[in-house]
């Protein structure tokens, strides 16, 4: 599913509809290499702009290859144990979130930081940061695992 998310604050977060973010998960690691602050429930996915910002979620049987077009990876598990995922940025009131119906469980969910152009909505020219198509793939999990950098970005990403 394509989605275009108001990443305020620089940053979209993917969480099952019980629980919510507190901001806990941006350690100095997950700001510095990981760009994903991981809670019980939920990701926040940090962004190079406070802006619009393309992402896509796609749910798969199994672990798909690596984008080769992706200049960042990195995966973490996510429970949704809910059955629904919703994808909002943090000023997003209630109607703006996006609700997306799943099986109930533990998935792996990758996040590939794919270079792109602008949105194709009005967008703010103002604010300074490269444009990424943020996607977001999701399978199911038998097992707990930790969050893994599968490709490391660059150090200056964000502007």
């Amino acid at each position: 599913m394509h989605l275009v998310v108001h990443a305020d604050q620089r940053q979209f977060s993917i969480r099952d509809s019980a629980s919510r973010l507190d901001g806990s998960g941006w350690t100095s690691l997950a700001v510095e290499s990981h760009r994903i602050g991981v809670e019980p429930g939920g990701l926040a996915i940090a962004t190079a702009r406070s802006d619009l910002v393309e992402s896509s979620v796609t749910f798969l049987p199994s672990p798909p290859s690596v984008s080769s077009d992706a200049e960042h990876v990195v995966e973490a598990d996510l429970a949704v144990p809910s059955g629904t995922l919703v994808v909002s940025g943090p000023a997003d009131y209630p109607s703006q979130e996006k609700f997306l119906p799943v099986a109930p469980g533990r998935y792996r969910a990758r996040v590939s930081y794919v270079p792109a152009g602008p949105p194709p909505v009005d967008w703010n020219d103002h604010e300074y940061g490269e444009h990424y198509r943020y996607v977001v793939e999701l399978w199911p999990a038998a097992s707990e695992s930790g969050v893994e950098v599968l490709r490391q970005g660059a150090a200056v990403w964000d502007g």
